[in-house]
Parts: C-alpha cells; sequence; structure tokens
C-alpha cells in the first residue's frame, strides 16, 4: 500500500467520523424535545410535588453512597471499553478510558441530549469502540429487565439463564452486570429516601424498567424517558405515580452528582 493511498483511506475514515458526530449533534434538538415532553406531561399530570419531594429526599448520606457506587461503576464501563477498543485496533489504556468515561458521563449528565459525552469520547478515540460499548450495556440491561419481569419462579429461572450467558460470554458481560447492579443499588438507595412502601423484590424489577427508560436517547441531560418509566412502573406495581416520578427524581440527582468527579478530569488531555 502506497503514503498516498494511506493518507486517503486515513482522510476518508476523518470524513466519516466527522458526518457521525454532526449526525449525533443535530438530532440533540429532537432528543431534548422528546425529553421535555415527556416531563412537560407528567408536570401537567401530577403537578410539582413530586419534583418537589424528589429533591428534598436527597439526603448527604445517599449522595455519599452514589459517589462510591459510581467510582464502582464507572471502572467497569471503563475497563469493558478499554477491552472492546482493544479488539478493535484502538487500543486506550485502563486508565486513560477511566478518566475519559467519568468525563463522557458528566457531560451527558449535564449537556442537553444525553449522548454528547459519547461523541467526543469516540472523536477522540474512535466511534467502533464507543458503539459496541453502548449496544453491549443495552443489551445486557434488557437481557435483565427481561428476566426480572418474569412472574414467581420464572424470574429465578430467567436470571439463571443470564448468569449462564454472561459465564460463557466472559469478562466482558461480567463488567457490564456489575455496572449494572451498581446501578440498581442507587437506585434503591433513592427509594429509600424518598421512603416507597414497595418491597425489595418489587423494587428491583421496577428499578430496572427505570433504568431501561434511562437509557431511551430523548431526554434532556437523562431526564424525560426516565421519570415516565419510573411513573408508569410504580403505578403498575401497587404505589402510585407520583411516588415513582418522586423517586426517579432523587435518582437522577444522585446519578448526576455521581459524576462530579468528572469536573476534576474535565480539561484535562487524555494520555
Amino acid at each position: 500500500m502506497t503514503v498516498e493511498s494511506i493518507d486517503r483511506a486515513t482522510a476518508s475514515r476523518a470524513r466519516g467520523a466527522e458526518r457521525t458526530q454532526r449526525s449525533l449533534l443535530d438530532n440533540r434538538g429532537v432528543r431534548v424535545a422528546g425529553g421535555a415532553l415527556v416531563l412537560a406531561l407528567l408536570a401537567w399530570r401530577l403537578g410539582a410535588g413530586p419534583f418537589v419531594d424528589g429533591l428534598q429526599a436527597t439526603t448527604w448520606w445517599a449522595v455519599l453512597v452514589a459517589l462510591v457506587l459510581t467510582a464502582g461503576t464507572t471502572w467497569c464501563v471503563a475497563a469493558r471499553w478499554s477491552v472492546l477498543c482493544a479488539r478493535f485496533g484502538r487500543p486506550v489504556p485502563l486508565r486513560t478510558a477511566y478518566v475519559s468515561y467519568y468525563r463522557s458521563q458528566l457531560i451527558n449528565a449535564t449537556v442537553p441530549g444525553g449522548v454528547v459525552g459519547d461523541v467526543h469520547r469516540g472523536a477522540r478515540h474512535g466511534w467502533r469502540g464507543v458503539v459496541w460499548d453502548r449496544v453491549l450495556g443495552q443489551a445486557v440491561q434488557v437481557a435483565l429487565v427481561g428476566a426480572l419481569l418474569l412472574p414467581g419462579g420464572w424470574r429465578w429461572l430467567g436470571l439463571a439463564g443470564v448468569a449462564l450467558v454472561v459465564g460463557a460470554g466472559g469478562r466482558l458481560l461480567v463488567l457490564s452486570v456489575l455496572s449494572t447492579a451498581g446501578h440498581l443499588l442507587i437506585f434503591l438507595v433513592a427509594a429509600e429516601s424518598v421512603g416507597v412502601s414497595l418491597s425489595a423484590g418489587a423494587l428491583v424489577p421496577v428499578g430496572a424498567l427505570v433504568l431501561l427508560g434511562a437509557s431511551v436517547p430523548l431526554n434532556v441531560a437523562g431526564w424525560g424517558p426516565r421519570e415516565g418509566a419510573a411513573a408508569w412502573a410504580f403505578a403498575a406495581y401497587g404505589s402510585t405515580a407520583a411516588a415513582g416520578l418522586a423517586v426517579s427524581v432523587t435518582f437522577g440527582v444522585l446519578a448526576t452528582l455521581g459524576t462530579l468527579p468528572g469536573l476534576l478530569v474535565l480539561g484535562r488531555r487524555d494520555d
């Protein structure tokens, strides 16, 4: 292969990455509008009370737990991304991945659209690793939600099946499960802070549904579908939509505050 052909291939990949980045950013308005519409509908139906209750229920101990758990979940997803990047020929050392992922989460949690941080990672370290990182995380969440929503003893059978698949799939799936479990724990902390009456057995599948709602890209910095999913799920499991919305607000605050260590590396260049 000649130097000229290498230069042309490199330029073509760069143009493709730029087109992908522009496409993601151009769709940000649609994502924000979708999330804002969900929040407006919830405020219209349930009033401002659940939003205020969720904010007031955020305690210092809950924030501390969220910071610790987010540090762990960030390590899990950073390790997963690092392995994927190495497999795609664009190695990202774990330390660099950890710094970049913290920054990415902070940006996603504070900038409307919910994917700007991932666009930043993709532009710096390659798109294939970022895309597959998100796809793998989504697939594990869907599998867990499906298993947790099964009735009675079928739930344990479904979880056992997920465990077998994860065990056979190796490190990447294990890291994805650990990350999802950490976010579920933060959700349980939020529910405890609000003081909902649902049992832990009901809260876990509800939390899985809320996490799935949080992954819908029509949001305002993560807000919107997550709150809609929580309102619906809590009502479906015997609580109230207002309680679900309050828990989701607390969860959203904790999830955002958990990414604040990303401020320490926001302006830092990746190694």
